[in-house]
């Protein structure tokens, strides 16, 4: 096909309007790898007047979104709206109802509705489109259903959310604690004004159930993603992580285990020497283990304008030249069902910091909790004397099961000398 793909794009966000403004910039090169022009015919915001860098007096304007569907003069719609509900989800689901290819940035929408949007958009022989809705600008989603396509994926774990990277970056690198680092954050614009979803793990969880129906084929269970922040990381635990050879990161990690899957987003600590350790800043990684490449690990800016507009012309490219994959790298109907493995079936090593008065038999209580739930101590550290106010205490375990961890802590939370909830960090080796 020669003639050219005519877009509409909903949603002038920083996103959109770069998507916008690259598409005029790089037209002559798309053209040219494309085979056709890639042209913005309509777009839909909330204001017209706005100035957003780039010139759309010659495009339709919709005041409403959804109608962007109905447009005979748009044959693929971006959305670029956000949100798991709503204007998005509606308009996702007119558009391919009335035909039309749909490209979105929207990992929410597809963390909780991907399954059905994947059905509706290949049972009519339609692409939908996501490379944008994680990881910004790095290629992992075409990287795993394109790139991997010969292997079985074992495991897809990542840096996710670059907030709460550079938080803790910050955080390892001053001395800073969390709250002052944070709001540093949103000064700078990496946060939001509530930054819950990104410091809560919520953002990182939606990607991360997307990156699992694609590893492993199966249906989009946003449900079973166990999630927790870093609100409760602090600074001490960060230095005492340094001293006992690692980096804490917020990970996405999923899994086939004997228990079946696991999906987790959680604080880990990562050994110094891991490549992924060494990812910094506002940046995402995306690693995958397979059968025959071993790991492939992916590192770019995660989110900003500019590469997750990358990330969605990728995708237009895609449609533009008339390339059909499935969804989920196997069709619709193959996608299983699969069976989550509980956060308690969990089977590795931990770092454990309390703040204990120290008198004497505390020690040998702990030690005793820990035995007596067969959890075996690898390290252990103390850090002054104080016979009435609290000190840390940090232990580090070799591999145990996390259900037995936690019946350990449950006891030990109960002693009259720790003075805290304990703190708990899973440790990952990869």
């Amino acid at each position: 096909m020669t003639g050219p793909l005519r877009i509409g794009i909903a949603g002038l966000g920083t996103v959109g309007a770069n998507v916008a403004a690259l598409l005029g910039r790089q037209q002559d090169l798309l053209a040219l790898r494309c085979g056709r022009p890639l042209v913005v015919t309509a777009v839909s915001a909330r204001r017209r007047g706005a100035d957003r860098g780039v010139d759309l007096s010659a495009v339709r304007w919709h005041d409403d979104p959804v109608s962007l569907a109905t447009d005979p003069k748009v044959d693929v719609v971006c959305e670029l709206i956000g949100g798991s509900d709503g204007v998005a989800r509606a308009l996702v689901e007119a558009a391919l109802a009335a035909g039309k290819d749909v490209v979105t940035a929207n990992k929410a929408l597809l963390a909780h509705h991907g399954t059905a949007l994947a059905r509706a958009a290949e049972e009519r022989g339609l692409t939908l489109g996501y490379e944008a809705a994680v990881a910004g600008g790095i290629p992992a989603i075409k990287g795993l259903r394109e790139g991997l396509a010969a292997n079985a994926i074992r495991e897809v774990h990542g840096i996710l959310n670059g907030t709460c990277n550079y938080i803790l970056t910050e955080m390892r690198e001053t001395g800073r604690g969390f709250e002052d680092v944070l709001a540093e954050a949103q000064r700078l614009g990496y946060a939001e004004a509530d930054p819950s979803f990104d410091v809560d793990g919520v953002d990182a969880a939606h990607k991360l159930a997307i990156l699992t129906a694609l590893a492993f084929g199966c249906e989009v269970d946003f449900g079973a993603v166990h999630v927790e922040g870093i609100r409760h990381v602090t600074a001490v635990d960060i230095q005492y992580a340094a001293e006992l050879g690692y980096r804490i990161k917020l990970l996405g990690i999923a899994r086939r285990t004997d228990d079946g899957i696991e999906q987790r987003v959680h604080p880990c600590m990562v050994p110094v020497g891991a490549p992924i350790a060494a990812v910094d800043g506002v940046f995402n990684a995306v690693v995958a283990d397979g059968d025959f490449v071993d790991k492939v690990l992916l590192v770019g800016r995660g989110a900003g304008g500019g590469p997750t507009a990358s990330a969605v012309v990728a995708d237009l490219v895609d449609v533009a030249r008339g390339r059909r994959t499935p969804t989920f790298a196997v069709p619709a109907p193959g996608l299983t069902r699969m069976r989550p493995a509980p956060i308690s079936a969990r089977k590795g090593a931990y770092y454990v910091r309390l703040m204990v008065v120290d008198r004497p038999g505390v020690i040998a209580d702990i030690a005793a909790a820990l035995r007596d739930e067969r959890v075996s101590m690898e390290s252990f550290l103390q850090r002054g004397r104080s016979p009435e106010e609290a000190v840390p205490v940090v232990l580090t375990t070799h591999d145990t099961e996390e259900a037995a961890m936690l019946r350990a802590l449950r006891t030990i939370e109960t002693f009259d000398a720790v003075l805290e909830p304990p703190r708990m960090i899973r440790i990952e080796t990869f």
